[in-house]
């Protein structure tokens, strides 16, 4: 156990370095970075400035560094359409305060430590059960995170606060810093956080007040956020709206449609409407149906976590089920995706009783879903669909499209029902039976 946990490590060090170098690689041959849109919009509020006025925001872009107008109207469109919310622009101001260049560096160092961290945290929780298996899937998660290291979105930083404060809260290990990683993680993107906050909430004890207190420091960020572009911006809410209304609508870059984006980010979208709106590109139908089935979903977790006592391994089961029914439910990207790691403790538990049935399935979902929410994996599976010519008539053509430029969505689909249907049917008793620590067979098949 001790060798397979030293090169274990190695090897997540290994894959997390390529993403570093290949990331750096990309961001060096293209100028567009989604940390400048955010740097640009809270740089805007600390010169006075609406950061949501279209102009404002463009004009502050512009000074900043000498910059040349975005390229394509896409990229137009990420920039000048501020979509953050005040929040982000608290966290951002400490490294808003400096040019352009440190405030880069700052960003990217505290994004890639935080991220590498928090990856770590959750394998060295599944290598305690099936070191080869945690390996496996934290080397599928930390090779495919270029996009996080080219383009320095938000989402690294709020995903790795999010690992570190459930190890924190688990582990019963720096509580606090765990609370204040989690309302971070919260205030910013709350989209991303929400449900791993609720499932804390719910389980009762004392990690509800865990729950409790971080929903207070959240609270104050966000009373001190919006206090500080009320002052600066009385109408910014209305202006956020509009903007919102802008980049989700037909055309958007942040719509869901087959035909919103044709510059290369087609694929990255990864919530259920971007698959729904193969069959049909119309927001009334897509969201309806993904707001009842992932209500009906989130209904049953709910319930039963309500109903059922407390132990480690249904937590990070309960984790495990949250996490793809969090990216389905509404806008996601790539880069939130990451936020998968949090099931490789329960992938590896379910794998370490003894590789039955249960195990196999667990390995083959949660493998694919870290597989098609990675940045290298898409951009190798759309080489190869391209070449696929597919007509666009009749449910099953409509089918393989959504297959081949919505992957991301469909195993994430396939991956939450797989843990909600483990969830609902194991007992407590039976989660308490799980194998301790080094007594399974290593030699049996496993990823490697």
């Amino acid at each position: 156990m001790g060798n397979l946990r030293r090169h274990g490590l190695i090897w997540v060090l290994l894959c997390a370095g390529i993403s570093i170098l290949w990331g750096s690689v990309v961001l060096s041959s293209n100028a567009w970075m989604d940390f400048r849109a955010v740097y640009a919009g809270t740089r805007c509020l600390i010169h006075q400035h609406n950061p949501y006025n279209v102009s404002d925001l463009e004009r502050e872009y512009l000074s900043e560094d000498g910059q040349r107008p975005p390229a394509t109207p896409s990229h137009l469109q990420a920039i000048v359409f501020c979509i953050n919310l005040p929040t982000t622009f608290v966290f951002v101001a400490p490294f808003a305060v400096f040019s352009w260049g440190p405030a880069h560096v700052l960003w990217m160092l505290l994004t890639g430590c935080v991220l590498i961290l928090a990856l770590l945290l959750m394998w060295d929780v599944g290598a305690s059960h099936a070191p080869r298996v945690a390996t496996f899937l934290a080397c599928i998660v930390a090779v495919n995170c270029e996009s996080i290291f080219s383009a320095g979105n938000t989402a690294g930083i709020v995903v790795g606060f999010c690992g570190i404060a459930v190890w924190c809260f688990l582990e019963n290990r720096f509580v606090w810093i765990g609370v204040l990683c989690l309302a971070l993680s919260l205030a910013i993107k709350p989209h991303d956080a929400g449900l791993v906050w609720l499932y804390f909430l719910l389980a009762g004890g004392a990690y509800r007040k865990r729950a409790l207190q971080t929903a207070v420091i959240t609270a104050v960020i966000g009373l001190a956020a919006v206090l500080w572009v009320s002052r600066t911006a009385p109408h910014w809410m209305h202006d956020w709206n509009d903007n919102i209304t802008a980049t989700s609508g037909p055309g958007g870059v942040n719509g869901p449609g087959p035909n919103a984006v044709k510059d290369g980010t087609l694929y990255s979208i990864v919530d259920l409407q971007g698959a729904l709106s193969i069959f049909r590109d119309d927001p009334h139908f897509y969201n309806l149906v993904t707001y009842l089935l992932c209500g009906v979903l989130l209904l049953l977790w709910s319930i039963r976590t309500l109903r059922t006592r407390f132990s480690l391994p249904r937590a990070w089961l309960a984790l495990a089920t949250v996490v793809p029914l969090t990216l389905l439910v509404n806008y996601h990207r790539l880069w939130d995706a990451k936020l998968v790691m949090l099931a490789i403790p329960a992938c590896s538990l379910l794998w370490a009783e003894g590789g039955g049935a249960v195990g196999k399935a667990a390995i083959l979902t949660t493998s694919a879903a870290t597989l098609f929410t990675g940045d290298l994996s898409l951009v190798i599976f759309e080489m190869v669909s391209r070449s696929l010519h597919v007509g666009t008539n009749g449910i099953l053509a409509q089918a393989i499209t959504a297959v081949q430029i919505r992957p991301a969505s469909l195993v994430l689909l396939a991956m939450e029902i797989f843990y909600l249907w483990i969830y609902l049917r194991r007992t407590a008793v039976q989660q308490e039976q799980a194998v301790q620590p080094g007594l399974r067979d290593e030699q049996k098949c496993a990823p490697s």
